[in-house]
């Protein structure tokens, strides 16, 4: 197997604690900045992917706002990061697991949810950037498998 050179994983590792502490100090703009101009953001947690910057920058003004309303402190974990080679030297897959951690004003703080990330990262003037965030939750069944095909000379 190809391994992904340690620069560029490093890289990779850096673009995750930013876009974690963007997002959890409410840095709309500088969380949307991480993403390529045209990227997607698809969840199953909210009701449509956020594609592109203007529609990034709205749903992380969203989340922040939603923290403020209920004065709840979130932060992004992302670990198990496992980087892999893409399509050419510009181009890298990150598979990678993601818990939400809230902690409300004089709470305690709780595991909100469990993902894995699949991101589909591209270099753009030296800049690792997001170009697709798909999220698949742990407390969610997963998308069935198509049914295999019938095995040559079986009656199915």
């Amino acid at each position: 197997m190809q391994e992904v050179p340690d620069l560029a994983a490093f890289q990779a590792l850096r673009l995750y604690a930013r876009q974690s502490r963007l997002i959890d100090t409410g840095d709309a703009r500088g969380w949307a900045a991480t993403f390529t101009p045209d990227g997607v953001f698809a969840s199953p947690s909210y009701p449509a992917p956020a594609v592109g910057t203007d529609e990034l920058v709205a749903f992380a003004q969203r989340y922040a706002a939603q923290g403020e309303a209920t004065a709840t402190v979130s932060r992004h974990v992302v670990t198990n990061v496992d980087v892999l080679p893409g399509a050419d030297v510009d181009h890298l897959v990150a598979h990678a697991y993601l818990q939400i951690v809230a902690t409300p004003a004089a709470g305690e703080s709780r595991l909100v949810r469990l993902t894995t990330l699949t991101d589909q990262l591209v270099r753009a003037d030296g800049t690792w950037r997001v170009a697709r965030r798909d999220v698949v939750r742990d407390d969610q069944p997963a998308t069935p498998a198509a049914p295999a095909a019938p095995a040559e000379g079986s009656d199915a």
